[in-house]
Parts: C-alpha cells; sequence; structure tokens
C-alpha cells in the first residue's frame, strides 16, 4: 500500500558509536549496537533493523558504521547486501557519518529519501514508526528537513527538545509540524514548563529528507564537510576509494554533530509528534526503567539469589550473583570488570571511563 513513496525510501541506520556509558558490557570491541541488551536474543541493531523490515527491502536499508565493525554487522544481518554496509575510517560525527551516506545514495537513486534512524532506541510501537517513516517521507519530498519528535511523558533532563509551531498538514494520517527551534537539555524545572506548554516534543535524533536537500543544506552551512563529501564522491567504489578518504575524509576537523551542523540553523525544519513507546538506551538507569521485573522491582539477567533487595539490575554471563539488602543498585558483572553503583549515579560511569585512562588501564575499555 505504501510502494510509490517506499520506493525511493532508505533506511540508514547508524551503527558506529560506542556507548561507553554502558560500560563494562559496552566496549570498543564490543559496542552496545551489537549486544542483546533486553534479553530477547536479538541486539539493539538487530532491532533497528527489524523495525523498518516489513517497509522496504535489505536492498534500500543501509548500515553506517566504523570500518571494524563491518563484519559484525555483516554477521547480524545476513539478509543486508555487503555494499550496503558503509565504512567510516574513523568517526567524524553525525553530521559527516549521514553525509557519507548521502553521497552513496545519490549515487544509487538521484529521488532517493533518507530515513536516518539509530542502533540504541528501542520503540514499542514499530507500526506507528512505519506510518509516520511514510508520513515524513511524503512530506520530505517537498524540500522540507523532517525530524521525528517524541511526546513526553514526563519532564525529562536528559534529552534535547523541539517548540513546535503551526501546524502544516496531515500525511499519512499523521499531522506535521513547524519547528520554531531545538533546545537544549533543559534543567526540570524547564523541562516541566515544556511539558506543561504542550508544544514541544523530545528530540529523537531520527531524521528523514531527500537527499538533494541535504546534500544542499551541508554546502549552505557545512561547507568544509560538503567540499570533503564532493572529493569522495567520484571514487567511491572504485580503486581510488581509499586514497580519496587518505586526502579528504582523515583531515576532517568538523566532528559536528546532525543537529548542531545543520538542524539548528535550517529554514525549512518539520517535526511529527508521535508516540512510539520510544526510550533512549543511554545508560544501565535507562534500561533498568524498561527491562521486565519481577515482583520485587528487579531485572536480572544472570543467575541470582535475592534477599531483601528492590529495584536492581543485575547482569553477569558467568557467575552467580547474590544480593543482599540492595535497592535502587546496578551490578553489572563481565568477566574482568564488575561495576557496582545505586541507578542514580549511572550518568557517573563516565567518570569510571576517565579514571580508566588517567590510571593507565584504557586497555579494560578496549
Amino acid at each position: 500500500m505504501y510502494a510509490p513513496i517506499t520506493a525511493h525510501l532508505y533506511p540508514v541506520i547508524l551503527a558506529g558509536g560506542v556507548g561507553s556509558r554502558l560500560w563494562p558490557r559496552s566496549r570498543k570491541s564490543t559496542p552496545k549496537q551489537f549486544l542483546d541488551l533486553l534479553g530477547d536474543g536479538r541486539s539493539m541493531l538487530q532491532h533497528a533493523y527489524d523495525r523498518v523490515e516489513p517497509l522496504v527491502s535489505p536492498s534500500q536499508m543501509l548500515v553506517i558504521t566504523n570500518a571494524e565493525y563491518v563484519s559484525d554487522v555483516a554477521a547480524q544481518l545476513p539478509d543486508l547486501p555487503a555494499e550496503n554496509i558503509i565504512a567510516e575510517p574513523v568517526a567524524r560525527g553525525s553530521a559527516a557519518a549521514i553525509g557519507l551516506a548521502a553521497i552513496h545514495l545519490a549515487r544509487r537513486d538521484p529521488d532517493a529519501i533518507m530515513a536516518v534512524l539509530t542502533a540504541d532506541h528501542l520503540m514499542r510501537r514499530p507500526e506507528t514508526l512505519r506510518q509516520v517513516l511514510v508520513a515524513a517521507a511524503e512530506l520530505a519530498q517537498r524540500g522540507e528537513l523532517v525530524t521525528l519528535g517524541i511526546r513526553p511523558s514526563h519532564p525529562e533532563t536528559g534529552y534535547g527538545y523541539i517548540e513546535m509551531g503551526e501546524t502544516l498538514g496531515v500525511f499519512n494520517h499523521m499531522p506535521a509540524q513547524r519547528v520554531n527551534r531545538f533546545l537544549e537539555k533543559p534543567d526540570l524545572a524547564t523541562a516541566q514548563a515544556f511539558v506543561d506548554a504542550g508544544n514541544y516534543a523530545w528530540n529523537s535524533g531520527m531524521f528523514i529528507w531527500r537527499v538533494d536537500t541535504i546534500l544542499a543544506e551541508f554546502e549552505q552551512q557545512m561547507p568544509p564537510l560538503h567540499h570533503t563529501l564532493q572529493g569522495l564522491r567520484p571514487a567511491l567504489g572504485t580503486d581510488a576509494e581509499a586514497d580519496a578518504f587518505a586526502q579528504f575524509w582523515m583531515p576532517l576537523t568538523d566532528h559536528s554533530t546532525i543537529d548542531y551542523g545543520v538542524m539548528e540553523g535550517a529554514k525549512s525544519v518539520a517535526v511529527f509528534p508521535a508516540d512510539l513507546g520510544w526510550d533512549d538506551i543511554g545508560s544501565w538507569a535507562a534500561l533498568l526503567a524498561i527491562l521486565e521485573k519481577n515482583t520485587d522491582g528487579n531485572a536480572a539477567q544472570a543467575r541470582h539469589v535475592q534477599v531483601d533487595s528492590r529495584n536492581n539490575l543485575i547482569f553477569s554471563a558467568e557467575r552467580l550473583i547474590a544480593a543482599v539488602g540492595l535497592e535502587d543498585m546496578i551490578i553489572v558483572d563481565t568477566p574482568d570488570a564488575v561495576l557496582v553503583m545505586p541507578a542514580e549515579r549511572a550518568q557517573d560511569v563516565k567518570k569510571v571511563i576517565s579514571q580508566l585512562r588517567e590510571q593507565g588501564l584504557a586497555h579494560y575499555l578496549d
């Protein structure tokens, strides 16, 4: 039923991060997108693929990742054509990653519409995602940069926000609104004011646009990146590709996110506010909040016993974990490292990462 629009729709899954806030499970050699964090036998990358697989064929899906993870992507997504795994020699920020995917698509289909998705989100309503992607593709054909907003369920301080303006119309039964502005992560009082106002959405980091539209934005707003992409474009898929990356990609010094590099300065930006059952699994506390729990509120992926313990996340691939008198704690056991912390301190994993580097223990991050 969506064939006319989906014929030119290409989901692009960003899967190049390390996910250091989920250390010690997520590391450079085994980043979070390749892990089964939900305990259902599927990795986060596989879930991202599964959500859009009913909408388009595997030949229309792309995954962009670091060069060292290409074989991991291929192993986890065996139906994905090898040429649809795009390798970055080194990470240069989300704007550059999206630009690299854009020039690949521009060579393949000048009328391509990109749907930029990520490999570290949970969505409990995948059918709504597919509906809104079709809606966004319809609007993107008009030259709009489209983002997906998440209707806020509470005053979250860990997400950026989108202020929504006038209604632009209804597409595939989904209303679209003008984006007035993007806002950085707020304090609690400001977040509560956003929720009370009713015209703010969480910034999901998912975008839909025509390939020629985003390339024109790069040319206008990020000229050095546009120059890099133009240098790479004729060499893609040829014997000159490696030299082109060395000449143009490696010296790129602007590592901007797509939000900062393009979206905040763009003129025609639209948003579809949607209820996708969405969570950004960016920390152990975020994972604890969404995992299925027993009657005491404990979420365990381990052999474990617990005495007077509530609201804990317990993970161990090998050892038995015994918890006594613990509440609101995170316990993550791996063969060479154990993390124990109150759930409310989950963001402080980044401080552990810093200390490991400072103390010459960075091999625990590999």
